[in-house]
C-alpha cells in the first residue's frame, strides 16, 4: 500500500466515523501545555496620564494596571472589559494588544491599549484605591507593567506621526 492510498483510507474511514476526531483531540489535549492568563489594559486620561489601581493582594509592587485572569475559554478583550467593570465600574475598549509575556510558571500576560467609555465608579474590594499618573512618575511597577506603559506611549507617538 502506498502512503497515498494510505492516506486515503485514513481519510475516509474519519469522514464515516468523525467521532474519532474528538476522542483523538481529547487524548491530544492530555499532551499539551496548560496555562493560565491574565490581561491587563493601558488608559490614558486627555492629560496624557495612565491610570493606575493600588491592589489589596499585591504586596511587592501594590501599584499596578488594571486587569485579572482569563476565565477558561474567554476572549482576552472580552475578560479585559469584564475585570474594569468588576474592579472599578469602568467601560472601557480594548483597542489593541501591546504585548505578550510568558511569566512565572506557565502563566501568559496580554497588555492591552484601552479607551474608556465613562468614568471610575465604585471600587472591587480588591482595590484599595485609583489614581492618574504622569509617566514620569510612576510607582514602582512589575516589569511587564511598565513595558505596556512604554509600548502604549510608542503607539501614541506613532499614530500622531501618521
Amino acid at each position: 500500500m502506498t502512503d497515498k492510498t494510505f492516506r486515503r483510507n485514513v481519510a475516509n474511514l474519519l469522514k464515516q466515523k468523525p467521532w474519532i476526531m474528538s476522542v483523538g483531540r481529547v487524548l491530544w489535549g492530555f499532551s499539551r501545555a496548560r496555562f493560565s492568563a491574565g490581561v491587563i489594559g493601558v488608559v490614558f486620561n486627555d492629560s496624557g496620564q495612565v491610570l493606575l489601581v493600588e491592589h489589596v493582594f499585591h504586596p511587592h509592587t501594590p501599584w499596578g494596571l488594571p486587569g485579572g485572569w482569563i476565565e477558561r475559554r474567554e476572549d482576552p478583550a472580552t475578560a479585559l472589559c469584564r475585570e474594569f467593570f468588576e474592579e472599578l465600574e469602568l467601560q472601557i475598549s480594548a483597542d489593541r494588544i501591546l504585548a505578550l509575556e510568558l511569566g512565572y510558571g506557565d502563566h501568559i500576560d496580554f497588555a492591552y491599549l484601552c479607551t474608556t467609555k465613562g468614568q471610575v465608579g465604585k471600587l472591587s474590594s480588591e482595590l484599595l484605591d485609583y489614581q492618574w499618573f504622569d509617566v514620569q512618575a510612576l510607582p514602582r511597577l512589575q516589569k511587564f507593567h511598565y513595558r505596556a506603559i512604554m509600548c502604549a506611549l510608542e503607539v501614541m507617538l506613532q499614530e500622531r506621526k501618521s
